[in-house]
């Protein structure tokens, strides 16, 4: 999770700088396309996972076109966001290295914006384990077109994108799931006065910086913009929307120690919370992260709840 606020910055990983700057990323960040999110999941209601949710930019398209959505993210401030704007959705405090529901119960796992953070080693294996049988992973990911001109001049700015965004070697490499699948839609953003500062408020390269530093950035675009000559009319910040998916293979579970298993029959219990568990509908009531004791062994049913 993200620490509090200093001089230094909200946090002095980049990978946990977002909750200092959670209402900046609401305002400054842009949605997912209706047809990318549409490719990704399909069509049908699905039951997906969304790991890194952040203040449910995705989250609200997702449940938008009617998908059972459980989302978590590791940071407790862009969730209070997910939680207020979206308070159907059930959401809880997770990492995609130990992700907190049981085994087999997802359709899809999606991610937004977010796959570069993950320890893939461990991450990977987790996703598998979620997923039910023919279910798949996809990934999205929103970059500015800098083949225009202004649009690179801001990039140059507020800095590039954190990692490349391409999951194809990682995934390849980890021979857990099929050939991916890739495509690209067209969407634009539009930007005022007052949002593009939130941009490059929430970018986490920036969001580690020291204060004045935070604040010459800050100044930077917004001198950039006015220069522009847009004002509060707002101008259209044009992106490409990278999709990623592909289908978990039939032997990736094999190897895998279920989190709750009937010793008898070898079947996934499922997760020890349930689920029909309430919406999270604010801090005070979040829903249980269920983990794996790691010192009772690869064989064990155990499973430790822990009320966050």
């Amino acid at each position: 999770m993200s620490g509090p606020s200093d001089a230094r910055g909200p946090a002095a990983t980049p990978a946990l700088s977002f909750g200092g700057v959670a209402q900046s990323y609401e305002r400054g960040r842009p949605t997912y396309p209706v047809e990318a999110v549409t490719w990704a999941v399909g069509a049908r209601p699905a039951s997906v996972l969304e790991l890194g949710a952040g203040t449910g930019k995705l989250t609200a398209v997702l449940a938008g076109l009617g998908h059972d959505v459980f989302a978590t993210d590791p940071d407790e401030k862009m969730l209070d966001i997910l939680s207020a704007k979206l308070p159907e959705v059930r959401c809880t405090v997770g990492t995609a290295e130990q992700i907190p529901t049981g085994d087999g119960l997802y359709d899809v796992v999606v991610v937004g914006q977010a796959f570069h953070w993950f320890d893939h080693q461990a991450a990977l294996p987790e996703i598998v384990r979620v997923l039910r049988p023919g279910g798949h992973l996809a990934c999205l990911w929103n970059e500015r077109d800098e083949r225009i001109p202004w649009v690179r001049r801001l990039g140059e700015l507020i800095g590039q994108q954190e990692q490349g965004p391409d999951p194809t070697t990682i995934l390849d490499d980890s021979a857990m799931f099929s050939a991916v699948e890739t495509t690209t839609f067209r969407h634009w953003q539009t930007v005022d006065r007052v949002s593009v500062q939130d941009l490059v408020l929430s970018r986490s390269n920036i969001a580690v910086l020291p204060e004045a530093e935070r604040e010459r950035k800050r100044a930077e675009v917004l001198a950039f913009y006015d220069d522009y000559g847009r004002g509060m009319d707002g101008m259209q910040l044009p992106y490409n929307c990278v999709g990623f998916r592909a289908a978990v293979l039939p032997h990736a579970r094999a190897g895998l120690a279920p989190t709750g298993a009937d010793q008898s029959t070898g079947r996934s219990a499922g997760p020890a919370t349930g689920d029909g568990l309430a919406p999270r509908t604010n801090t005070a009531h979040r829903l249980p992260r269920v983990v794996t004791d790691p010192d009772d062994g690869p064989d064990s049913d155990m499973l430790l709840i822990d009320f966050r």
